[in-house]
């Protein structure tokens, strides 16, 4: 994780931990606020969603590096879409699945609220949120997933946060299943219910 104080030059890389691309490595370019999930917390995420991945429609609504949604696909999510208003960040997510031929996923230049107030092309079956710190956007990113349709029955939602996650105040029916902290980061996984 980039700290704050010291601006991370030049691309940054990261890590796929386990499935179809095991051990592979890629770049991303650097950028303001990106803040990619590191490797230790990412394998926690994905021990905890294991039974719940394979053959999932998945939304990285921040996706940055795309480290979440390139280890989903790895470990054979189907239908998903990426969304991130950083060109750059979109167009090395983009190179980057052509680098690992992976014909699955949709990757969007949007701003997530503004693509979430569109009509749900997909129920979501997983979902990662991870969006820059001190803007206030998950509460309200929340609340349009949840209001405009666009989470499956029995949803998956992961959040990272700068605020311990009872402090979120999230939609009602999610029930929160785990939580952890690294460093400053509180990460939590909900069961929509």
């Amino acid at each position: 994780m980039a700290s704050p104080s010291k601006p991370q030059t030049g691309p940054g890389q990261l890590r796929i931990i386990a499935g179809e691309w095991r051990s592979r490595r890629l770049s991303f370019p650097s950028a303001p606020g990106l803040r990619p999930t590191p490797d230790r917390v990412r394998e926690t995420v994905f021990n905890w969603l294991a039974a719940h991945i394979e053959g999932a429609k998945v939304l990285d609504a921040f996706t940055g590096s795309g480290a979440l949604y390139l280890e989903a696909l790895s470990r054979g999510a189907g239908d998903s879409v990426a969304l991130d208003s950083n060109s750059a960040a979109i167009a090395s997510l983009r190179q980057n699945l052509e680098l690992l031929r992976c014909p699955r996923g949709q990757v969007f230049q949007s701003d997530a609220q503004r693509y979430l107030q569109g009509e749900p092309k997909l129920a979501f079956d997983v979902v990662f949120l991870d969006p820059p710190f001190h803007q206030d956007l998950l509460p309200s990113t929340c609340a349009l997933l949840e209001e405009r349709g666009w989470l499956a029955d029995r949803a998956w939602i992961y959040t990272e946060s700068e605020i311990s996650p009872s402090s979120l105040n999230l939609p009602g029916n999610w029930r929160l299943h785990r939580e952890k902290k690294a460093g400053q980061v509180h990460y939590a996984l909900w069961e929509r219910g």
